[in-house]
Order: C-alpha cells, then sequence, then structure tokens
C-alpha cells in the first residue's frame, strides 16, 4: 500500500515544486512555547461550507515544544519562524490567529485533538521536521502519511483528501471535536497584515459537535 501511494505521489510531487524555509537556530529557540497541556497531536481540517470538501490540513504536535505542521499552508507570522512548513511558537494567541485565517465566510474549521503518550508525541514532532517542505496541493497527503505511520492511528488512510482524514481521526478513541466558523472576507490577505502588526481581534466563534 506505502508503495503505491508513493508512486503515485512522485509525480505530483515533481509536478509542483515545494518552497523549503529554514529560520536561523536563534529565532528557533527564542520562539519556542512549551504548552502546560499533556503531550497530544490535534488536526485541523478547513471545511468548505458549501459542500463539506476539505480545503486544507494541518497538524499542531504538543511534546517538548508545540509546532504546527503546515504542509503548503499561507499562514505566517513575524513571530514565528518556520523550518519547512513546521511553525514555531505556536502560543495559544498564535493558534488563535492560525484558525481565525483559515475560518471564513466559505470555510469553516475543524478541531479534532488526542492526548497521547510523550514516545508518540515525540515521534510525531520527529516525522514532520523530517518531512521537508510540501508541494502545493499535497497536504493531505503529508498529514495522512505522517499519522498513518504513528502507533494508534495507523487506521488513517493515505490519502489527499483533507475531509477523508478528518473523517477518519473521528474514529479514533477519545478524540475531542470542536468546529469555529466566522463571517470574514474570503479575501483574508488584510487580516493576515493586521495579525502580523499585532492589532487583529479573533471574532472567531466555536462549538462543540454534536
Amino acid at each position: 500500500m506505502r508503495r503505491a501511494f508513493a508512486a503515485l505521489v512522485l509525480p505530483l510531487a515533481l509536478a509542483a515544486c515545494a518552497e523549503p524555509k529554514w529560520a536561523p537556530d536563534a529565532d528557533v529557540q527564542r520562539a519556542a512555547y512549551v504548552s502546560p497541556e499533556p503531550p497530544s497531536i490535534t488536526l485541523y481540517t478547513a471545511i468548505r461550507n458549501s459542500n463539506g470538501e476539505g480545503g486544507h490540513s494541518a497538524i499542531l504536535v504538543n511534546s517538548g515544544q508545540r509546532v504546527m505542521f503546515d504542509p503548503a499552508g499561507t499562514w505566517w507570522h513575524r513571530t514565528t519562524p518556520e523550518r519547512n512548513d513546521v511553525i514555531f511558537g505556536m502560543t495559544p494567541q498564535m493558534l488563535d490567529f492560525y484558525i481565525d485565517y483559515h475560518a471564513r465566510e466559505t470555510y469553516h474549521v475543524v478541531e479534532q485533538k488526542i492526548y497521547v503518550s510523550p514516545e508518540v508525541a515525540a515521534l510525531a514532532m520527529a516525522k514532520v521536521q523530517a518531512n521537508g517542505a510540501v508541494p502545493k496541493a499535497m497536504c493531505g497527503a503529508s498529514v495522512s502519511n505522517i499519522l498513518n505511520d504513528l502507533p494508534g492511528f495507523e487506521s488513517i488512510p493515505q490519502t489527499y483528501f483533507p475531509a477523508k482524514i478528518m473523517r477518519a481521526y473521528a474514529r479514533l478513541p477519545n478524540v475531542q471535536t470542536r468546529k469555529f466558523y466566522d463571517d470574514d472576507s474570503d479575501d483574508n490577505s488584510g487580516l493576515l497584515v493586521a495579525q502580523t502588526a499585532g492589532s487583529a481581534p479573533v471574532p472567531v466563534t466555536q462549538g462543540m459537535i454534536r
């Protein structure tokens, strides 16, 4: 299965160039955020409101520090250095900014958190940092590939489709799920500028999925 999946992914990876980034050691060390919560792996999925299709997948890994693996993502902030789609410094405020950036009039964000052992969290941290920069439109492939290779997450299918990953994640034991909605315009470039300037409110509404 893994060999067939790799054969399918390779042509697309060659067709779309990734954008490698490598923040300096000093920036990464300065930004590091250690969460008081237990180790966890949280899947974030942007879902189109009109038809339920997935638009983006990302993983928040809480291990020795908390980072966001945001493959081929477009969110950034001046205080969160990035190394090949791994964003460091994911404080509560930065996580709010990240969610607010993705939740808008056409998309809502689904958060699915699972508390894991320190060993599984450390393995996830190692895998996201070793993954490398991800080409455009390959977020689902990279997220599902990493999750499928973690103990306890083997049932996650290897797929390109974020909504399919989300549905499989929902079937895992002890998952804690929330949805976030917002009515911001689809053109969220202004919000990104405001967040970077440190002046953006976070008017996202949230609710538990029933």
